[in-house]
């Protein structure tokens, strides 16, 4: 009986171990996520988004963009990348689709998601590739001090979130960050979309980036792409749906 007893306690406890590696290795094999704001929002954009990623069991930050140029940017990202545990799924929205394009350089970057971004090529600025793809930026002007203001609440609910209340579309117009004008022309050194897999979420009711470009450039990159309709906020206005493309592209890393 004694016999019996011991053998069961050991098949418990060897139980008991499986389950606890096995939580481990699942641990270790998640990338963390580190999600990149564009222009005209702050890092708080994405706070639906990442509470859904992390009910999922990932470790997410997101960066807080000064928004001055590119290399402040990419070195605002580079910052977050460095304290990463481990390897690193980066996510640009918009504007950081620049971002994320040069920061994505850093080794412990497996993955690159884009959300209705700008990804210009390698020694290209996000100016040049509008000018390349025949859509350059129209209706917005810079102010004495160069930078580039969406604060008009009305202006800001027809372009970036059409698709969200007035109300709700006052208040991120309230909270958005202006954009350094010279930012569009700053180039890139390397796009790393070149050497690591993508994916892009196009977003078919987008009035601040055209969703035929959004096309071409998913197309361009050889980019996993999957289509909602969204305004330019997806991750406020669909926070499940962009929630689900990071897990299935988080999944998916190579």
């Amino acid at each position: 009986m004694w016999r019996n007893f011991m053998l069961l306690t050991m098949r418990v406890f060897t139980l008991l171990l499986m389950t606890v590696f096995s939580a481990q290795a699942k641990e270790q094999t998640m990338p963390d996520i580190v999600l990149v704001h564009g222009a005209f929002t702050d890092g708080s954009s994405w706070s639906a988004v990442m509470a859904r990623l992390q009910a999922m069991g990932y470790h997410v930050t997101a960066v807080q963009n000064p928004l001055t140029s590119l290399k402040d940017d990419v070195n605002a990202t580079r910052a977050v990348i460095a304290r990463q545990p481990g390897d690193v799924l980066l996510v640009g929205h918009s504007w950081a689709g620049a971002v994320i394009s040069e920061a994505g350089n850093d080794p412990r970057v497996k993955g690159l998601v884009y959300l209705s971004a700008l990804v210009p090529d390698s020694h290209e600025s996000v100016a040049g590739l509008l000018t390349r793809l025949h859509a350059p930026m129209t209706g917005l002007s810079a102010d004495e001090q160069g930078l580039i203001w969406l604060d008009d609440p009305a202006l800001f609910h027809k372009v970036m979130a059409n698709d969200l209340s007035r109300q709700r579309a006052q208040l991120l117009a309230a909270a958005q960050q202006p954009i350094a004008a010279r930012a569009f022309t700053d180039t890139l050194t390397h796009a790393a979309w070149h050497d690591k897999p993508s994916w892009y979420l196009v977003t078919e009711n987008d009035a601040a980036l055209n969703p035929t470009v959004q096309n071409a450039l998913a197309k361009a990159i050889g980019a996993t792409r999957v289509s909602l309709y969204s305004s330019h906020l997806s991750m406020i206005s669909h926070a499940d749906r962009v929630a689900e493309f990071i897990d299935r592209a988080a999944r998916t890393l190579p």
